[in-house]
């Protein structure tokens, strides 16, 4: 009842702000009128800040809050890229967890990864499904899906808000998933920034960071295939555009895309002074002076002109936001003359551009796009042994278009374990 959405809560703001009001009547002393007013503000401003929380269904929990904003929640570890590439040093390094739990939950941790080329170093997240710490899979490479935030966002929004963990859990409890490593990298250096995952050409090189360095760390430190088709890339909001933006671009190096309410065409960015961290931000249109580069990374305007294959895409809109769901319809049409075979876009009804739908549309995006990543797997796998992929991975791939819902269906706040 106290949580940042509880009634409780709300009643608790409207009680403060009406006894700061009346004590401001009731004073008759200015100095005491002054302060009742000031600390009037107060609640109002809390009470304002709640409702679009709650509006947009984003911070369900106090601690949630505290995490994302703090930006690192105490109990991930933090390891080292260099550790990752010590034998046996993973598990020893995850002190919070021990074998029986890893089997059980899988493993979450944080690192800092540094690109070559880009420069950029930003933090990253890594969930490491139960599967990655059986023995039945000890000389298995995973298939990765890197997920992309929105704006404002980091990392630790997809475990704090996304509520990603537990959704994908009960997915692989269920048999409704397959076991993949999830890849979060911080896509904007800072709450205040909106990058959008562009190569800025005389600034900051994000997309390369996010689109080529962060998949090719992982597969050098993780036990996770070669960015290709056994690759998935997704995000929401504007973590939506860079997936699908990136997807199109570097399209041999990933083989399914999942886009929640995301757009088609870029914004204005907004980016650091200087192009380091840390700047004061300020709003540009990265490529202003270059309308080629422009319509390439306008999703929209790329994909009729692609030149060579396009991913598997997933779409999906909350039904009340007209705007995010005419763009997916959109967008659709256009993969349709590219790609036979489309998915419905996954209408969510009773939400907007908002964390809810967001959620709710994890479960069949993580559906869809593990059984074709699996198949991918199996295929690849066979391919080299000189075998047909089992008829069980067969099946999966078949299906794996046919796992999002046809229908518009309701919004589930979260998952429970």
């Amino acid at each position: 009842m106290l949580e940042p959405q509880g009634t409780l809560f709300f009643l608790l703001l409207i009680v403060a702000f009406g006894a700061l009001v009346i004590w401001l009547v009731l004073t008759k002393q200015v100095v005491f009128r002054v302060l009742a007013a000031c600390l009037a503000f107060i609640p109002a401003m809390v009470f304002g800040i709640a409702a679009v929380n709650k509006y947009y269904d984003y911070y369900q929990t106090w601690g949630a809050l505290f995490s994302d904003l703090s930006g690192q929640a105490q109990s991930i570890p933090h390891l080292s890229a260099a550790s990752l590439k010590r034998d046996g040093s993973l598990r020893q390094q995850i002190s919070s967890t021990n074998a029986g739990l890893d089997a059980q939950f899988g493993a979450l941790f944080s690192t800092t990864v540094t690109g070559p080329r880009s420069h950029i170093t930003r933090q990253v997240y890594v969930y490491l499904p139960p599967q990655y710490f059986a023995k039945a899979y000890a000389n298995y490479r995973f298939p990765a899906i890197e997920l992309l935030h929105g704006a404002p966002g980091q990392p630790a929004t997809w475990v704090n808000v996304m509520n990603v963990i537990p959704i994908y859990l009960n997915l692989l409890a269920e048999h409704k998933a397959s076991p993949a490593v999830l890849v979060m990298p911080d896509t904007d250096g800072g709450l205040q920034y909106s990058l959008q995952c562009l190569n800025d050409p005389h600034g900051l090189q994000d997309m390369t960071f996010v689109g080529q360095e962060v998949p090719n760390w992982a597969a050098a430190n993780l036990r996770v295939q070669r960015p290709g088709l056994m690759w998935g890339i997704a995000g929401y909001s504007e973590g939506g555009f860079c997936a699908a933006n990136i997807g199109l671009q570097d399209a041999h190096r990933f083989g399914y895309v999942g886009v929640e309410s995301g757009y088609f065409a870029p914004d204005a960015s907004q980016v650091p002074t200087g192009g380091r961290a840390g700047g004061k931000p300020h709003d540009i249109n990265v490529f202003a002076h270059d309308k080629r580069l422009l319509e390439i990374n306008t999703p929209d305007e790329y994909i009729q002109n692609v030149p060579v294959g396009v991913p598997q895409f997933f779409l999906a809109a909350g039904a009340d936001d007209l705007s995010d769901v005419q763009n997916a319809e959109y967008f659709r049409q256009l993969l349709l003359l590219r790609v036979a075979d489309v998915p419905p876009v996954d209408i969510v009804s009773g939400g907007g551009h908002q964390a809810m739908v967001w959620r709710s549309g994890l479960t069949p995006m993580l559906e869809w796009m593990t059984a074709g990543l699996s198949w991918q797997v199996q295929h690849f796998a066979a391919a080299e042994a000189g075998k047909q992929p089992t008829a069980h991975h067969a099946h999966s791939a078949r299906k794996a278009n046919d796992l999002a819902p046809k229908t518009a269906h309701t919004a589930v706040p979260r998952a429970t374990v």
